[in-house]
């Protein structure tokens, strides 16, 4: 039986960086993302007994590295006596390169292999699993605002708003094409084995997390734009400090974010945060979003914009 699933990548306004468990992959930090409408990927899942092992495609190439994660997260759905699976997966932006195409793939990659094997967990189940892959993909389960906890004894999302009540746009700004140096996981790892500011991010996440939650339930953009920035800016000193250092910035992402910081400075509605790569994501008001696309565009070093709404969950795609 074949189903497909199509999920967004979402976006960290509070970051997640850290593992307490590394085996489960359970994030040491609480976190604060939203989801978004124009991106995608969309993945399909064949459940077949003739075949004698998963087969992975992405984007239309047989993939090798990701597929022991993808049957690791088959096993967990769909059980470990399971028929082999068919996976092929195709996405709308570019993969490995800062803009959370794991936590897509993973979340729709649940949902598809959910469906094909008879459609028995629930949301919650499917965002753990998701999560045990990839820890952002849990968040793209759900959509709009999603909060992902930490202090639980397992991965555990919400969702804070329905996608109407506060409408936002997120105007990405790519920088550099083609998959990162080391991936997130790997650094995450590194970070907390070496740099000397990775027990106070972890100290005082709790702080801004109370912050930025509560500027969502006020509708406070001020107020969530400022610990958002603060939030990543810390986020990557810690990345810096690590041993060896991990810096995923190049000049076009410095260059962003001077362009919003002019932008902040004429009061147009609109911040930055940067997650693990290169590419800057202005978050702005949807009344401020044509001035900032095209400050943007005008900034040394982008390649091309990307815009998008806040978008829903992960979900069955119809035959």
């Amino acid at each position: 039986m074949a189903m497909s699933a199509q999920a967004q990548p979402n976006i960290a306004l509070i970051k997640y960086w850290g593992k307490r468990d590394i085996v489960q992959n359970l994030p040491a930090v609480s976190s604060l993302s939203v989801t978004l409408a124009s991106l995608h990927t969309r993945m399909t899942v064949e459940l077949d007994d003739a075949l004698p092992d998963d087969m992975l495609t992405v984007n239309g190439a047989a993939e090798q590295v990701m597929l022991t994660r993808v049957t690791r997260c088959l096993d967990e759905v769909c059980g470990s006596g399971r028929a082999r699976a068919r996976v092929a997966s195709t996405s709308n932006f570019p993969i490995g390169a800062g803009l959370a195409s794991s936590a897509s793939a993973f979340a729709a990659l649940v949902v598809a292999a959910d469906g094909a094997s008879g459609g028995k967990r629930s949301v919650a189940e499917l965002a753990r699993i998701a999560g045990h892959a990839s820890g952002s993909a849990a968040r793209s389960v759900l959509g709009g605002f999603v909060a992902l906890a930490a202090g639980d004894r397992d991965i555990a999302v919400r969702e804070l708003l329905p996608l109407a009540d506060w409408p936002l746009t997120v105007i990405v700004a790519i920088t550099q094409t083609g998959p990162k140096a080391i991936g997130s996981g790997s650094a995450m790892i590194r970070s907390a084995e070496s740099s000397p500011f990775y027990s106070s991010w972890v100290a005082r996440q709790d702080a801004d997390m109370a912050c930025a939650l509560a500027a969502v339930e006020e509708r406070d953009f001020a107020k969530l734009a400022a610990v958002a920035e603060h939030n990543c800016l810390k986020m990557h000193s810690v990345m810096w400090t690590s041993r060896p250092p991990i810096v995923y910035w190049n000049d076009a992402t410095l260059n962003c974010m001077e362009t919003i910081r002019t932008l902040q400075a004429a009061g147009t509605g609109v911040f930055f945060t940067i997650d693990a790569g290169p590419q800057v994501k202005a978050v702005c008001l949807p009344g401020d979003a044509a001035a900032v696309r095209s400050a943007l565009a005008d900034t040394p070093g982008v390649l091309r914009l990307m815009e998008s709404g806040l978008g829903p969950g992960a979900r069955l795609l119809s035959a």
